[in-house]
């Protein structure tokens, strides 16, 4: 794949490196040769003594030291290249990722993006540790034994050059038929991985509604696939090395032959220069089945790479962050939405041409059935999705001017489900605030939302662990410790997902409290299902179908608005006042 050539030529030193020790390993293999070779024509043919072949002994020692030695060093060479390659890749998902979550999340499946991130990733590693160092040795190593046999003896070089294309000729048509089923492989691998995570995840939703069976059968399934592209990659990989020894083993055979006879019946080559080129022809072979099978890994890393690729390449539009500093005041600052409009895919919803006026102080409320856009509205206000049309201004300048973490330090956003991380409590509200938080602080946080009473309660108080995403606590309790951590931070802006939506009317009542004491100090923007949240809001924005139907208070929108009205009589059974 021209990527990964792309890659690869960027790393120029490990490159050149790797062409020396091409040479290097070259010129070692001849001299191994030439010493063994020597050490053995002189003892069993000329009768030397031990003290004459020392030298060639120590000569021997030192070549095969040196082949060691720089058979480590190649070696090494292409794992780091391979490692930091890996390693851009994953930054590069992760950046792309985390760029922007909310549109990340909703395509795809979480155990997809994971296996792309660790498997895909991982699959690449061959092609650079393994296919180029090997690629570079064998552009280089059997030219030099070439030249070495043919100083020899001219008619086994003409064998091996004959014998060697085929090598080279069955690599590449195994090597295609490798892409193809490492392709259809990975792609099995990453519908597999997302499967049995979403199961995973909805398990106890599959066993309530008696499905558990036959998700276990599609997983079984999925798995089974799997298993057979992983066979049928093997089975080429298998077929591929066979017929790579065969064709050097035949080679081989054919100069042993032609050697022997030369050697034997017709006398017309030294004894030097038939084991020299005896000895030097499975080392020419082997450079070229070594660059076999690693042409075999690298066509599965093309495979991989084709994936991540793909990945990194698919278009999502992210929040552009400017350089200008938004100033941290104890006044919030005004919000002005024009024809502002956010589309999820060219396909997906869209929010439409929304204009609003938000002061400083104001407790604003977006109301709307289902699906009409609230929430999308709200992230747009809280910069993790940008506008596709219109703009977005924040105290006189498009919000996209500031600086990612001006904005963000005067914002809290509170989601129905908001996340808690595996941790101490006093961790997950220190999440909030600043990173040097105080203990005390910590306390007065979760005191004023209410929660200081059920924390000491506990045996460890504030240092008491919570799993994953909060296991152990309510969802009233997760909540107001995403109130607290709002405490904490104490925001100029703060942002509602109605987080009291399922919760008993004592656990409301609580989070009601907190919240008001919240919005003396700040602009509460809130997405509203309840009535008495939505009376007692100075504006009321309200949303059909991804546009701005009206804003006013709700006496107004009672007034003016039959859809509004509507939308009111049915969740108040009726009474509309």
């Amino acid at each position: 794949m021209k990527e990964l050539k792309k890659i690869a030529n960027e790393h120029k030193a490990t490159k050149r490196f790797l062409y020396f020790s091409g040479i290097m390993t070259g010129a070692i293999i001849i001299g191994q040769a030439y010493f063994f070779v020597t050490i053995v024509d002189r003892v069993f043919l000329k009768g030397h003594t031990l003290a004459e072949i020392i030298p060639y002994l120590i000569g021997l020692l030192l070549v095969l030291f040196a082949r060691a030695l720089f058979t480590y060093l190649n070696g090494r060479a292409g794992v780091k290249m391979a490692s930091k390659v890996k390693r851009d890749f994953r930054i590069a998902l992760l950046t792309k990722f985390s760029r922007n979550p909310v549109q990340a999340s909703l395509t795809g499946q979480s155990g997809q993006k994971v296996s792309v991130m660790m498997d895909a990733v991982d699959e690449i590693d061959s092609y650079f540790s393994k296919y180029i160092p090997q690629m570079i040795q064998t552009s280089i190593v059997p030219i030099m034994i070439l030249i070495a046999v043919f100083t020899q003896h001219v008619y086994t070089g003409l064998i091996m050059l004959v014998t060697a294309p085929f090598i080279p000729l069955f690599m590449i048509i195994f090597g295609e038929k490798t892409k193809k089923k490492s392709e259809e492989q990975l792609e099995k691998l990453t519908a597999f991985s997302g499967r049995f995570l979403d199961t995973l995840q909805g398990l106890t939703t599959l066993k309530l509604f008696g499905r558990a069976k036959q998700q276990k059968e599609s997983i079984h399934s999925s798995s089974i696939g799997f298993r057979e592209a992983t066979m049928e990659v093997l089975k080429i990989a298998f077929l591929s090395s066979l017929m790579l020894e065969f064709i050097s083993m035949l080679s081989i055979g054919l100069i042993a032959l032609e050697v022997g006879l030369r050697l034997v019946v017709f006398q017309s080559v030294t004894f030097f220069a038939a084991f020299f080129v005896l000895v030097l022809a499975p080392e020419f072979y082997l450079s070229l089945k070594e660059l076999g099978s690693a042409f075999h890994t690298g066509r599965g890393s093309m495979a991989a790479a084709k994936k991540v690729t793909e990945e990194l390449e698919e278009t999502e539009k992210a929040v552009e962050w400017g350089e200008a500093s938004l100033a941290s005041t104890t006044t919030p600052p005004t919000i002005l939405l024009r024809h502002t409009g956010f589309r999820y895919r060219e396909d997906g919803f869209a929010l439409k041409n929304i204009h609003a006026d938000i002061r400083p102080y104001k407790q604003i409320a977006i109301v709307g059935r289902s699906g009409a856009g609230k929430t999308t509205l709200l992230h747009l206000i809280a910069g993790l999705v940008p506008p596709t049309e219109g703009e977005l201004i924040v105290d006189g300048r498009p919000l996209s001017d500031y600086k990612e973490n001006d904005w963000f330090n005067q914002l809290s956003y509170i989601s129905q489900q908001p996340y808690l991380f595996s941790g101490t409590i006093a961790e997950n509200i220190a999440i909030g605030g600043k990173a040097d938080a105080s203990r005390e602080e910590i306390e007065e946080a979760a005191k004023k939302a209410g929660i200081i009473d059920m924390i000491q309660s506990l045996e460890n108080g504030f240092d008491t662990v919570i799993g994953e995403a909060g296991r152990g606590l309510s969802g009233g309790e997760k909540q107001r410790i995403a109130i607290a951590r709002a405490f904490l931070k104490r925001p100029s802006v703060i942002l509602f997902d109605e987080p009291t939506t399922g919760l008993d009317l004592y656990t409301e009542q609580i989070l009601q409290a907190s919240m008001k004491e919240l919005s003396k100090s700040s602009t509460v923007i809130t997405v509203a299902h309840r009535l008495h949240t939505i009376k007692k809001a100075d504006k009321i924005m309200f949303l059909e179908n991804g546009e701005m139907v009206a804003q006013g208070t709700h006496a107004e929108l009672i007034e003016s608005v039959p859809e509004y009205r509507n939308m009111v009589t049915v969740q108040q059974g009726g009474d509309a006042s």
